[in-house]
């Protein structure tokens, strides 16, 4: 049963659809913003060449004393490999960390688009009478109360006033007379 019971809740769940639609907003909301970006980046075109010339000037600048400062760097280098190790693991423990925050992150932007989601998906819903609506789960539930053929009716439900349902009979035939 455990996996009539995942499958059961996975096709029930509706956060994943509510997490695309939501993202899908987003999208939409994003792509409206572009044109407005695009005519504010041709007016600082001419800001940005400046921007630019200067830093590729800043560049070739650093790069004439980049071989001084790789050998500079080259013998700095700690060469107890002790030191070496313990650098090497509080790297991987700060990955290990920032790991973590990225899951809880992802988690934090995954179920704020699904909330996202779930308000276009009410909006775009047609209004219904609440006591027309279909429950689904009921529809779906093998467990539910609807009446199974193979169980007996409720005594509450049997009408015992109504006649019981008679069965078909057959006419029968008489025999031919033998004088005719």
């Amino acid at each position: 049963m455990p996996i009539t019971d995942e499958i059961k809740k996975t096709l029930t769940d509706p956060t994943p659809l509510y997490a695309l639609a939501g993202a899908g907003d987003l999208a939409y909301e994003k792509l409206r913003e572009v044109p407005g970006k695009v005519e504010a980046l041709a007016a600082d075109r001419q800001g940005a060449q400046e921007m630019a010339t200067a830093r590729l000037q800043e560049a070739q600048g650093l790069l004439a004393g980049a071989p001084a400062k790789v050998t500079e760097a080259v013998t700095a280098l700690p060469t107890d490999l002790k030191v070496l190790q313990e650098r090497a693991q509080g790297f991987a423990l700060q990955q290990v960390a920032r790991a973590v925050e990225l899951a809880v992150r992802a988690k934090e932007t995954y179920d704020e688009l699904a909330e996202r989601g779930k308000v276009v998906v009410d909006k775009a819903r047609p209004q219904t009478d609440p006591a027309q609506a279909v429950d689904l789960t009921q529809a779906v539930d093998p467990a539910s109360e609807a009446v199974r053929p193979d169980e007996p009716l409720d005594a509450e439900l049997v009408d015992e006033t109504a006649p019981a349902p008679k069965k078909p009979t057959r006419a029968r035939r008489s025999a031919p007379d033998a004088t005719e």
